[in-house]
């Protein structure tokens, strides 16, 4: 899978606000199926296909624990998201910061105007 391919597959995971809630619950460390299913109002097969989703896009991993079969988050395709965001995060602080200068050079402007007709 190339990079956008697999920065593509992690937007896609995270636009489902299911998806989201089990990865918040697997950042606090891992949970089986079962324990993932609890807060939902849906069954083990429809979160089993939640978690499909997930580990598809490489967000999660499954191992082996006897009978168990927990669920860990994996970083690197969050961190890989989080990259390509702080771009754009750059993008508009630097805009933010260009129009704030703007506002203050025109409120300063505005002063000198107004001292100069009293």
């Amino acid at each position: 899978m190339t990079p956008s391919e697999r920065l593509d597959a992690t937007f896609a995971a995270l636009a489902d606000p299911t998806r989201r809630a089990i990865l918040a619950r697997l950042a606090s460390g891992e949970a089986s199926v079962t324990e993932l299913a609890k807060p939902f109002a849906m069954s083990q097969p429809a979160i089993s296909k939640h978690l499909k989703v997930l580990e598809r896009a490489g967000l999660i991993s499954r191992g082996r624990d006897a009978q168990r079969r927990p669920c860990r988050i994996e970083a690197k395709p969050l961190a890989d998201a989080s990259g390509w965001l702080d771009n754009y995060r750059r993008f508009w602080e630097g805009s933010y910061e260009r129009l704030d200068d703007l506002l203050e050079e025109l409120k300063e402007r505005e002063s000198k105007g107004e001292r100069s007709t009293r």
